[in-house]
């Protein structure tokens, strides 16, 4: 067991941490869920589709767009909200990459769902 885990996430865990922290809330989620490709929302939309207030609805742009999962542009009056795959994938990789690294593939675990079951000899001794 690591040690390290009472202490402070590393420095190059922090962006993935912050994308799944975003996205570990439902609302986000539904909001995310919202634009098509290549589609571009306001605040307006996102509020007439949802069932929660402006309020709520911008400080859950907010929290995306500060973990990189949403970028923004202000248009005249208008702020106008994108999904960054770009930035969900890095989070992702970021995950493999870990699981890669410290972790055996199925394949290679040395502990098989069929090698905890009696072997056929043992089974015909009983």
């Amino acid at each position: 067991m690591r040690s390290s885990y009472s202490r402070a996430l590393p420095r190059s865990w922090q962006p993935a941490a912050r994308v799944f922290m975003a996205l570990g809330e439902p609302h986000r989620q539904r909001i995310l869920l919202m634009f098509e490709r290549d589609e571009r929302l306001s605040i307006g939309q996102i509020v007439a589709a949802s069932t929660l207030s402006r309020t709520a609805v911008a400080h859950h742009l907010r929290v995306l767009r500060e973990a990189g999962v949403l970028r923004s542009r202000k248009v005249g009056r208008e702020v106008w909200y994108w999904p960054d795959p770009c930035a969900v994938r890095a989070a992702l990789d970021a995950v493999d990459g870990y699981l890669q690294t410290h972790f055996r593939s199925e394949s290679e675990s040395p502990m098989r769902a069929t090698s905890a079951r009696p072997s056929a000899a043992r089974r015909s001794r009983r």
